[in-house]
């Protein structure tokens, strides 16, 4: 990656792609900013783009890599195990509640105080479109977002906010890009979890006929998923042609499972991330230098 600036202004909007444990990468981009004081007016985040997204609006720097590396590495809190014991292949009372209220603190109170916007993506079942949620006050209200946005179909229950279902914001909206641009923040900096040129299958996904029978939105949404992501791939890069965005992401193919369990991988992937990020001159207009 070649040496870069940006120019954090009014419009500026950050957009952080999920893709499960491969948002180690995205963990390593946030640290970056964190380390420079770096923010934005407006981020959103997508499964576990919300999760990081999360750290960095408290500016708790190395949580996010300390929750998904090395309390991985001591709690296993993803696998089959958890699938057949619970229901769910991630151990969601470990993730959602120890993690959050005893085992490494969220700062509720620092969220509280900021005054920038964030939103999570979250999929709601009755109408399979995407739900942008805001929430800084109610801590039991933005772990049930954060919990919804992170649920993936089949392998995750689904997660109640507000007394609607809901699953992973991925499922309708993998890259908000246009969700920014329509309130108004066009200057955006991407975080991506797969390397350019990157694509899903080009065909619909199939949906098992014994899943979400009640919820044919849902099923019609999973089923164009990869059509969907593939065509905000493609506009993403054209936008990044045109110079409209800027666009962090691994630079090769990355080796990284969406439940990956290897740390050594997850490390690697993390650095990858910070050292990409640190490379671009970030800047705020009317400053002289980083601030």
């Amino acid at each position: 990656m070649y040496f870069r600036e940006f120019e954090i202004d009014e419009r500026s909007g950050l957009v952080l792609e999920g893709g499960g444990m491969r948002g180690v990468f995205t963990c390593g981009v946030l640290d970056s900013l964190m380390d420079r004081g770096i923010r934005f007016p407006y981020t959103v985040g997508v499964s576990a783009g919300a999760c990081n997204g999360l750290s960095y609006m408290s500016g708790q720097r190395g949580r996010a890599k300390y929750s998904n590396i090395d309390l991985l590495e001591k709690h296993h809190y993803i696998g089959f195990k958890h699938l057949l014991l619970k229901g769910n292949i991630m151990d969601f009372d470990l993730l959602f509640d120890e993690f959050p209220n005893r085992i490494i603190p969220y700062d509720y109170e620092a969220y509280a105080r900021t005054e920038e916007r964030f939103e999570m993506v979250t999929t709601d079942c009755l109408t399979g479109r995407a739900c942008y949620f805001e929430e800084k006050r109610d801590p039991k209200r933005i772990i049930d977002i954060v919990k919804a946005s992170s649920s993936l179909p089949f392998v995750c229950p689904k997660t109640l906010v507000d007394g609607r279902k809901m699953l992973d914001g991925g499922i309708s909206d993998s890259i908000p890009v246009e969700r920014a641009r329509e309130l108004g923040y066009d200057r955006l900096v991407v975080v991506l979890t797969r390397n350019r040129g990157y694509r899903k299958r080009d065909r619909s996904s199939f949906v098992p006929p014994i899943y979400y029978l009640r919820y044919p939105a849902l099923r019609k949404a999973i089923r164009l998923r990869n059509l969907i992501y593939n065509k905000q791939i493609t506009h993403v890069e054209e936008l990044e042609e045109r110079g409209e965005i800027l666009a962090i992401r691994p630079e090769r193919p990355i080796e990284v499972d969406r439940m990956e369990r290897d740390t050594s991988k997850l490390l690697a992937l993390y650095e990858e991330g910070y050292a990409l990020a640190t490379q671009i001159d970030f800047r705020v207009k009317g400053c002289g230098s980083d601030k």
